[in-house]
């Protein structure tokens, strides 16, 4: 079976979208199936990598949430890709979405997900499943927690069942979740971190509320 990882992030290192990634690899890397990772990082998708791709059973994307959507050079690549699909495609894909957003509630990517679902059908794929995860900025800082344990609980559990269905190249019904970490501290720690980010740029809480 090849199976195709693609991270959507815009990226190069150290995105939650690679950390969620790294953690679904070492579920379905078995030693039977042949794995491929890509990193989606600018508007350009190569006729090499399209070549690749439609040779694949299963593709995973996993990509932030941007403006309750998909980051647009994504969205760029998915449209040279939907084109590419349905004049070439011949066997049955099946498309797995992981789509990881800023706020603490995981059903704030549903519209996103049904963006993928859209385009599977317009490309000629078939859906999978989507699996979308609150609190997405925690993930680089969960990476040392074992598996299964403390606020990766709910996540590492989802991330279970959509390796089992893509094993079986099965379809299931989409997922949300947000991570066992109380909502409210989770709130209180990320405008810490933007006020934090706002001192290092030379300005002031005040600022950000100023009308231009």
């Amino acid at each position: 079976m090849k199976i195709a990882l693609i991270n959507g992030s815009p990226r190069i290192k150290e995105s939650a979208s690679s950390y969620i990634l790294k953690d679904l690899k070492s579920l379905i890397d078995d030693g039977q199936n042949i794995i491929s990772e890509y990193h989606f990082s600018n508007p350009q998708v190569g006729e090499k990598y399209m070549n690749e791709l439609i040779q694949c059973d299963a593709i995973v994307f996993a990509f932030p949430l941007y403006v309750d959507g998909i980051p647009s050079h994504l969205l760029n690549n998915l449209i040279k890709l939907e084109m590419f699909f349905s004049l070439n495609k011949e066997k049955d894909i099946m498309v797995y979405s992981i789509v990881n957003c800023g706020f603490y509630e995981g059903h704030q990517a549903k519209i996103a997900i049904e963006m993928m679902e859209n385009w599977c059908k317009k490309s000629g794929l078939k859906w999978g499943q989507g699996l979308g995860i609150g609190a997405g900025a925690m993930m680089p800082f969960l990476r040392n927690i074992p598996a299964g344990s403390g606020p990766k609980k709910n996540i590492d559990y989802a991330v279970n069942q959509l390796a089992c269905n893509i094993l079986k190249s099965s379809s299931s019904e989409n997922i949300f979740i947000s991570p066992n970490f109380p909502g409210f501290l989770y709130r209180i720690t990320a405008e810490m971190s933007f006020r934090r980010n706002i001192k290092e740029n030379g300005l002031k809480v005040r600022d950000i509320y100023t009308r231009i």
